[in-house]
This record gives C-alpha cells, sequence and structure tokens, in this order.
C-alpha cells in the first residue's frame, strides 16, 4: 500500500516562493503520470501539474510559467516548485497519480497560504 506524505507548505507574501516535496512509501512511478492538485476552500479539487515517467511535463494555465513539477526516482519523491505566489495560489496541496490512472489513497496534503 503506497502513502503518500506532501510536506513543504507554509506562509508566504505574494511573489515569494515555496518548494513542495511528496515522498512515496512505495514505487509510485510504476502510476506512468504523477501530478499535484490542489483544494482551495469551498472549491474542488484541481490538478495543476503532470509528469511522466518520460520526465514530460505540463501544467494548468493557471500555474504556467510560475510552477514546475520534478521527480527524483531514487527518492521516490515528486516535487512543485512554486514561484511569484499569488493569494489565489492558496489551498492544500497534494500528489497522486493523474493521467487516468488509479490514484492512490490520498495523502494529508499541506497547506500553502499566500497572503500580505
Amino acid at each position: 500500500q503506497v502513502q503518500l506524505v506532501e510536506s513543504g507548505g507554509g506562509s508566504v507574501q505574494p511573489g515569494g516562493s515555496l518548494r513542495l516535496s511528496c515522498a512515496a512509501s512505495g514505487n509510485i512511478f510504476s502510476r506512468n503520470v504523477m501530478g499535484w492538485y490542489r483544494q482551495a476552500p469551498g472549491k474542488e479539487r484541481e490538478l495543476v501539474a503532470t509528469i511522466t515517467s518520460g520526465g514530460y511535463t505540463n501544467y494548468a494555465d493557471s500555474v504556467k510559467g510560475r510552477f514546475t513539477i520534478s521527480r527524483d526516482n531514487a527518492k521516490i519523491t515528486v516535487y512543485l516548485q512554486m514561484n511569484s505566489l499569488k493569494p489565489e495560489d492558496t489551498a492544500v496541496y497534494y500528489c497522486n497519480a493523474a493521467g487516468g490512472y488509479q490514484p492512490y489513497d490520498w495523502g494529508q496534503g499541506t497547506q500553502v497560504i499566500v497572503s500580505s
């Protein structure tokens, strides 16, 4: 049973940066596509970035040019570098399988607050 543990969230001012990490207890890369999702208060969870086993990345328009997803196969970890943060990026961020692959059990997420 794969467990996903997200970390790295926090409170930053607009324009700031954070780096999120998603550490897995098993081989998450058997799901060929992994992604970062976020859920803001009162809104549905949305997919913001994906990365394939081949390293191809894709981003939601709202974060394109500001967020970068990456992975470390040896550490079985997926990262999300978030720059130029905006108040609308405030949400709980989760990682999980994407691209139609069956999701793992959701982790607890990591809270990101962007506020002046």
